[in-house]
C-alpha cells in the first residue's frame, strides 16, 4: 500500500522458487535489492524446513513466499513474523493451503497459484518446468504495480505467446532435427554440461537450465557467466572430461564398458551489454580442445520474452533427457 518497498525478501522451496528469486533479482536491476530466504533444518521436507526475517527487516520491506505446496509450516511462522516487523506480505500458493490462512491473518495478499487441468487434484511439483510461471506470473503483475520492474499485461501477453511458440517447435511432436529442444537433449546424452552464458537474460536461464538437469534429468551440469566462464571451466577442457582425453590402453576392449562423459559447451547468449562479446573468444577455446559447441539464442523482443524462451526451450531439453534416461 505505501508504494516502493526498500528492499523485497523471497522465500520458498525448492527449484522453482529459487528461479523465482533469480529472475526478480534480474528484472529489478539496481531498482530495489531483492534477498532470497534460503531455508535451514534437517531434511528437505516441508515439515523440516525452516526460514527466518533477517534482523534489518521492517515496515518498509516487502516480503513474497513462493510455493507450489502451501503446507509449510515455517512459511506460516515466517508470515506471521513478518506481520509482527510491520512487513508487507505476498503468497502464490495452491488455492486453500493453510499457508493462505497464516497470510489472512497478517492482512495480506494471497494469490491463488495457476494450475493446469491435469493438476487440479494435486499439487505441481517444485520442480515442474510449469510450477515456475504459475508462481512468477502474479509476482510480475505485482512487482509491476508497484514500479520495480516493467511487466504490464501486454508483456506477459506476450511471453505467453512465446511460451506457446517453443511449445509449438518443440514438442513431442516435432522430429529432432527441427526440434531445438530434442536437438539439444540428443548433443547432451553423453555429456557433462559446460552451460555459458552471455546477455541480459542468459544467466537466470543458464542457472535454472543447471538446476532443471539435476532434478528432472539426473543430470550434472555446471553454468557461469561469461567471460568468467572460461578460466572457470578452463581446466575442465583439458582434463579427463576433454574430448580427446584417453589415458587406458587404446586397444582395451570397450563392447561393454561405460562410455564416459566428455565435457560440452552450451552457449547461451542474449543481447551482451554494450553490444561487446566473449562469444567468439569462448568458440575459439573450446574448439582449440576439440569440445563440441550447442548454441541458443533468442528471437528477438523483452527482456522477459527472450528469457521464456530461453527457459522453455532447456527445460524441454531437460524433460527429453530424463525421459530418455529412463527408457
Amino acid at each position: 500500500p505505501d508504494g516502493r518497498p526498500r528492499a523485497v525478501l523471497i522465500a520458498g522451496p525448492g527449484t522453482a522458487a529459487v528461479g523465482v528469486a533469480d529472475l526478480i533479482t534480474r528484472l529489478a536491476g539496481a531498482a530495489c535489492p531483492v534477498v532470497r530466504l534460503r531455508p535451514a533444518g534437517v531434511a528437505p521436507a516441508s515439515g523440516a524446513l525452516r526460514w527466518e526475517l533477517p534482523g534489518w527487516a521492517g515496515s518498509v520491506d516487502l516480503l513474497l513466499v513462493a510455493t507450489p505446496d502451501g503446507t509449510e509450516p515455517s512459511l506460516s511462522l515466517l508470515v506471521e513474523q513478518a506481520y509482527r516487523r510491520g512487513v508487507a506480505v505476498v503468497a502464490v500458493c495452491p488455492s486453500g493451503a493453510p499457508l493462505t490462512e497464516a497470510v489472512a491473518g497478517a492482512h495480506g495478499l494471497s494469490v491463488p497459484m495457476a494450475t493446469a487441468p491435469y493438476e487440479q487434484d494435486e499439487p505441481a511439483a517444485a520442480s515442474a518446468p510449469g510450477a515456475l510461471w504459475a508462481l512468477l506470473t502474479p509476482l510480475l503483475a505485482l512487482l509491476d504495480r508497484t514500479g520495480l520492474l516493467s511487466a504490464p499485461p501486454d508483456t506477459l501477453e506476450k511471453v505467453a505467446d512465446r511460451l506457446d511458440q517453443v511449445a509449438e517447435r518443440c514438442g513431442p511432436a516435432i522430429a529432432t532435427y527441427s526440434n531445438p529442444a530434442k536437438t539439444l537433449a540428443a548433443e547432451l546424452a553423453e555429456a557433462l554440461p559446460l552451460i555459458w552464458t552471455e546477455g541480459a537474460a542468459a544467466g537466470p536461464a543458464g542457472r535454472r537450465f543447471a538446476a532443471a538437469l539435476a532434478e528432472l534429468a539426473g543430470r550434472a551440469a555446471l553454468a557461469a557467466d561469461l567471460p568468467e566462464a572460461m578460466p572457470a571451466h578452463g581446466a575442465l577442457l583439458t582434463g579427463d572430461l576433454a574430448a580427446g582425453a584417453d589415458p587406458d590402453d587404446f586397444f582395451r576392449d570397450r563392447v561393454e564398458e561405460v562410455q564416459m562423459l566428455r565435457a560440452r559447451v552450451v552457449l547461451l547468449r542474449d543481447r551482451p551489454a554494450g553490444g561487446l562479446t566473449a562469444a567468439p573468444a569462448a568458440r575459439e577455446l573450446a574448439l582449440s580442445h576439440d569440445i563440441a559447441i550447442s548454441e541458443l539464442e533468442p528471437e528477438e523482443g523483452s527482456d522477459l520474452e527472450t528469457l521464456a524462451e530461453l527457459i522453455a526451450v532447456t527445460d524441454f531439453a531437460a524433460v527429453y533427457l530424463g525421459l530418455a534416461s529412463r527408457a
